[in-house]
This record gives structure tokens, sequence and C-alpha cells, in this order.
């Protein structure tokens, strides 16, 4: 039985890896790709790196498994099916020796893992148009994160796909650097709280193009525009744009989990700044869990934070 199996190698969970590893806990990795490094394996360049800026994302990714493979930490190559935790007990208050020592069952299609404690770094997705040129054009002008590639369009013109918070916030966000933003919503009215709708429309270099969606992003080494259609015309207009930045929701990866810990309404595993979920000796990191901001310096920082709420799991310390 190991002390701790983690659940995922993107960022949140080889951090914990390293982590668990400098704290002597016997540990395990499960990883359902032979590739580490989540979705940042899938962006051209992060700009927001602390030391590292300009560094390639896949580079960066490689660089985190090097980290953990010279430590010598074991992985395996297995699709988690379900996680089996004893008697399922949630929202403890005092942990008891026994629950410590008992062991929860990982289920994979490889075969069963037992181990005292769960860390579940599964990550998140984001919800793609599925147009032509969305893939090849992805972290070349195609991006899923204003906050971390918007200073790559400085004074240049832009497109944001969606209608919610998230959407209208990149607008917001992306107007204040660059010289147009296009925002493109499929209906005659945002989805977005009122006073974020307050604010875009005030922006004199936002302008929103309703009834529209994105059949095509066109480009050979970038992105050069947007073929879209009017849904309610028919009428079809390219737009020329320098990115174009896709924020139509995103999926976190927990569906095998919810039957186990408590989720929000989203999807996302209800866990704090500890990693604490409503299982004990199950704990989340990274995407999964219910945030504010989800970029790769945090879910680094989500992994060191749950190792140490596992530590004080085992000498029974909990919040």
């Amino acid at each position: 039985m190991y002390d701790l199996v983690i659940i995922g190698s993107g960022p949140a969970g080889l951090s914990a890896a390293v982590y668990a590893k400098r704290a002597g806990l016997d540990t395990l990795v499960l990883e359902k790709s032979n590739m580490s490094g989540g979705q940042v394996l899938t962006t051209y360049e992060v700009d927001n790196y602390l030391g590292l800026p300009g560094v390639n994302g896949f580079d960066l990714g490689m660089k985190f498994r090097e980290h953990a493979d010279n430590m010598e930490i074991p992985f395996m190559v297995a699709e988690v099916e379900r996680v089996e935790a004893p008697g399922h007990i949630k929202a403890a208050e005092l942990v008891s020796s026994e629950t410590r020592a008992a062991g929860h069952r990982i289920i994979t299609n490889k075969g069963e893992v037992e181990a005292r404690t769960v860390l579940i770094a599964t990550g998140a997705n984001h919800a793609r148009l599925g147009v032509p040129g969305e893939t090849e054009l992805s972290g070349k002008g195609v991006s899923y994160c204003a906050t971390c590639d918007g200073a790559f369009f400085r004074n240049r013109t832009v497109a944001v796909v969606g209608g919610g918070d998230v959407a209208v916030e990149d607008a917001v966000f992306l107007a204040r650097t660059s010289k147009k933003v296009f925002l493109i919503h499929r209906r005659d009215e945002l989805r977005a709280a009122r006073i974020l709708q307050e604010s875009v429309k005030q922006l004199p270099n936002v302008e929103i193009l309703w009834d529209s969606v994105v059949e095509e992003i066109q480009g050979k080494e970038h992105v050069e525009g947007l073929l879209l259609r009017n849904l309610k015309s028919g009428e079809r207009r390219s737009l020329e744009a320098d990115g174009v930045f896709i924020a139509v929701g995103i999926h976190p990866n927990t569906e095998i989990f919810r039957e186990v810990v408590d989720c929000d309404e989203k999807g996302y595993i209800a866990a704090g700044e500890d990693g604490q979920t409503s299982v004990p000796g199950i704990f989340a990191a990274g995407d999964v869990r219910t945030k504010p901001l989800r970029q790769i310096i945090t879910a680094v920082s989500d992994g060191a934070n749950a190792v140490t709420s596992i530590q004080n799991f085992f000498m029974g310390r909990t919040k």
C-alpha cells in the first residue's frame, strides 16, 4: 500500500510528487497518457511563469517531468476508472487512526492500487469550437487563456468567442492593450453578469458581433482571420484578426470522482487552498478544484500545499 497515489501528472501532480518524495512519502503517480505535463504541452509559449519568460510550453512540461524522474519517482501509465474510499466517509471533523490507516482503492484499466491518501490532479479541458484551423493554429494565435497570452497581442486586433462571464472578462482584459477586440457571440444578448455587460459595452475598442459563429480559423503559420456566419441571416463574412481567444467553457476532468467527493455545480471538486476534499484522505490540486485562478503557477502551488495537508493528515491534524 502506497502512502500517496497521485492521479494525473500535470503541473499540480508533478509538483506534489516532488514534494511528496522530499517528505519521504511512498508515492506513485498514475498518468493515462505516455506524456506528462497536461495542458501546458499544447501551449506554444508561456510568458508569465516566474523566471522563465517566453519558455515553450512543451519544454516546460518536459522540465517538470524531468525533475520528477531525477528524483526516481515511480510512474504508471494507466487510466483510472474509479476510486473507492473506505465507507465513503464525508465531512469528518476528526480523523481516527483507523481511517488514516485504511486504504483507498484506485481501480485502473491495468489493475488495482491501494493508497492511504489520494491526490486528484486530473486537470481540466477547455471546450473547443471544433472548426477547421483551431487545432492547427493552437498556440499560434488560437488561445484559451487571455491572461496567459494577451500580452502577445499588444496593439493588435483580436477576437473573443463566447458570451459568458469568462468571455466578457477576457474582452475587457484584452481591450486594455489590444488595438481592437471583437466579441463574437452566437446569441443576441450576453449571458455574463450585468455589471460585466455594462463594462464591456462602454469600451470604445470593443465591438460585439451578435448572432454569429466561427466557421473557420484562417491562417498558415499563425492566425490571420476568421470566417463567420450570422445565424439569423445566414450571411458569411471574413474578419481580419491576429488572434482568437476561445472562451466557451471549461470542463474539469472529475466525472469519475463525483460520486466519491463533493463537487460544485460545474463539476469542480470542493477543496480549498489546503486541497482537502469532503472525504478524509482524498485531496485535490490544480484545475480540478474550486478556485478563482487556474494557471500553471497556481497548479504548482496547489501540489505543494496538498502534500503539506497530507503530512498533517498522517499526523492526525486536520482543519
